[in-house]
């Protein structure tokens, strides 16, 4: 098993890139482009709210990391298409090769890229669908990007759902339009999935592996559920994973109005504190409550159950959440520990606890790790 962890951490690591490969769309406040982890996150939570199965939105966390390799490919450019496909395929059997389940996540992506079942159709519809309202739904919508959805939705690859889904069509073209959206529940979804646009803006204290920058909590909702996907094996009995990857996507959303409050953090308003959790508790009343009333429940139920690691699912999750940031500074050199003064003793109460709880396995992997870091420090 201490073999396929450590594989599995090779892949994961290199998906680590994906969030430093720019994107053609921007954020919807403007202030810059779009990465393609991000994008990854934002069409996997619109699969969950508009219904995808737990395999369309497991498809969306893979779907582009191919473009570690070829990069972001604009719609509105002219490709070679036999040539990128042939690039995708070799860069799909490179990144997935990494991964001992090499063989499950390469069929995974191929039947998204050929359509080849019912959800694979929908993790395309989310796909196309996103980047559509990303720009119209912006308070000042770029013209030029504008221009981009008019063209896609007229004659691209979105034009075929007038008749896969009209409703999403008309709410489209009213934006387009410049008109305001009826008060329906299709519309209280996409104030949703606009406002959780603001998550991309929220900057943690871990950084990049590669240190360009620090992560942002986005590209960190999306690289936790990455980490669930792959795990899958390491969880106990009880453990439903796709309840743990849509309780991963969603968990950081408090974030938006609260900000990230780092792990290591002292003071009154360190991490857990009471101030803490009544103010990300507002937050998550706020955020889900902008949903229709009764997914909005269901989606505060999950985050509850998050918060508060008594079920299977929520344990496992948690056990991931702190342990992505640890691998995620021990092969950046552990810079964030050094800055937070973090001792071994520490991280063994902090992380370990929780991990150890997830998966005796990956703690073990793991603190080995870590003490050999530590040691050497």
């Amino acid at each position: 098993m201490t073999n396929r962890i450590g594989q599995h951490v090779t892949f994961l690591c290199e998906a680590d890139r994906l969030k430093s490969v720019t994107r053609a769309n921007v954020l919807m406040d403007l202030s810059r482009d779009e990465n393609s982890a991000e994008h990854s996150w934002h069409v996997a939570l619109y699969a969950m709210v508009f219904g995808a199965s737990d395999r369309a939105i497991a498809m969306l966390l893979i779907h582009d990391l191919v473009e570690i390799d070829v990069g972001d490919q604009p719609i509105h450019l002219d490709h070679d298409v036999a040539a990128l496909n042939r690039a995708e395929l070799a860069a799909a059997r490179r990144i997935f090769g990494l991964s001992p389940d090499a063989d499950r996540l390469l069929a995974l992506w191929s039947e998204f890229e050929t359509h080849g079942s019912v959800d694979a159709v929908m993790a395309k519809r989310m796909d196309h669908v996103h980047p559509l309202f990303q720009v119209m739904q912006a308070p000042r919508p770029v013209p030029e990007h504008v221009n981009i959805v008019r063209d896609n939705l007229d004659r691209g690859r979105a034009a075929r759902l007038n008749h896969e889904w009209p409703q999403i069509m008309q709410a489209a073209r009213l934006l387009l339009a410049g008109q305001p959206l009826p008060d329906d529940d299709l519309s209280r979804r996409l104030a949703f999935l606009a406002e959780a646009d603001k998550l991309k803006s929220v900057h943690r204290a871990t950084t990049l592996i590669d240190l360009s920058r620090h992560e942002n909590s986005a590209e960190h909702s999306w690289h936790l559920a990455l980490y669930a996907l792959a795990f899958a094996e390491l969880a106990g009995p009880g453990v439903d994973i796709g309840r743990v990857i849509r309780m991963l996507l969603i968990h950081d959303l408090v974030e938006i109005d609260v900000g990230d409050v780092p792990l290591h953090s002292a003071g009154g308003q360190a991490h857990g504190s009471a101030q803490i959790q009544a103010d990300e508790a507002a937050a998550a009343r706020r955020i889900f409550g902008l949903l229709p009333a009764g997914q909005g429940a269901e989606f505060l139920a999950l985050w509850r159950e998050f918060e508060e690691q008594q079920t299977p699912d929520a344990v496992f999750a948690k056990g991931l959440d702190r342990a992505q940031p640890a691998i995620q500074h021990l092969h950046a050199g552990g810079l964030g520990w050094i800055e937070y003064d973090v001792s071994l003793a520490q991280m063994e109460t902090r992380v370990g606890q929780p991990v150890g709880r997830a998966s005796s396995d990956l703690w073990a992997w793991l603190h080995d790790r870590l003490a050999r870091h530590f040691a050497a420090a």
